[in-house]
């Protein structure tokens, strides 16, 4: 499996050079191609990802407005997420339920439901090609049932909106907004996740010293067992 960070910048104004468009992830394998996410930075350019299949994990417009104007290819959704992209310009719409594995280009992916957002619900996919599987999740607060999302997983792949400040909430009994990188961090310990990727960066980290900040992380990683590093625009890995 070949992971390709097309994007990793959050829905904040500040950009760089490193996180410069809305998180989007590539997943390859054998030759085939899948994309995770959308974002409104991405609107008129999804045509040049030369993908198979777009699969959204919620409607937030950093996750699904670049496919406002249609998309060269079939497009995977939940029914949460397909209510609020109703209007889309998208012919070829795909329905994926909650924790059912569906194969979409020799890959396999199971939508774990998650507290984020109570007018965007989202999902994290556990996605397996081969011996490998990894776990993709850029926003979160609370994966509903962790343990089975994140089973036997070689990477974590998660939330980099906050690093150690909290910026959950609760509005009408829900929980909103997202989880630190050090919790989610913690996360992966408690499931034996050896491996964490943080991806769709906040203010702190595209605003910040990355170097110090990377460190600071690395350093979170070593004290729970859990080599991480900080995703940016076009950084590509292979697992095998």
């Amino acid at each position: 499996m070949k992971l390709k960070f097309l994007g990793t910048r959050g829905y904040i104004d500040a950009r760089t050079r490193r996180h410069l468009r809305h998180t989007a992830l590539k997943v390859v394998y054998y030759g085939r191609a899948v994309a995770i996410d959308c974002g409104e930075d991405w609107l008129g350019l999804v045509h040049e990802w030369d993908v198979g299949a777009i699969v959204v994990t919620h409607a937030h417009p950093d996750h699904a407005w670049g496919l406002k104007e249609g998309a060269p290819c079939p497009v995977y959704a939940t029914a949460e997420a397909w209510e609020a992209m109703d209007g889309y310009d998208l012919t070829d719409r795909k329905a994926l339920a909650h924790r059912q594995p569906t194969e979409i280009e020799g890959l396999t992916f199971e939508a774990f439901p998650l507290e984020h957002s109570t007018r965007a619900p989202a999902v994290g996919y556990r996605i397996t090609a081969g011996s490998v599987t990894i776990f993709y999740v850029p926003d979160v607060v609370w994966i509903r049932d962790r343990a089975a999302a994140l089973s036997g997983a070689q990477l974590y792949v998660g939330d980099g909106a906050t690093v150690r400040r909290s910026m959950v909430r609760k509005i009408g009994g829900a929980l909103i907004g997202h989880t630190p990188v050090r919790t989610q961090l913690t996360w992966c310990q408690k499931e034996g996740v050896p491996r964490a990727i943080i991806t769709h960066c906040g203010s702190e980290i595209v605003e910040g010293d990355e170097r110090t900040l990377g460190a600071e992380i690395r350093k979170m990683g070593e004290e729970r067992g859990v080599d991480v590093e900080i995703a940016y625009d076009g950084l590509e890995l292979v697992l095998r």
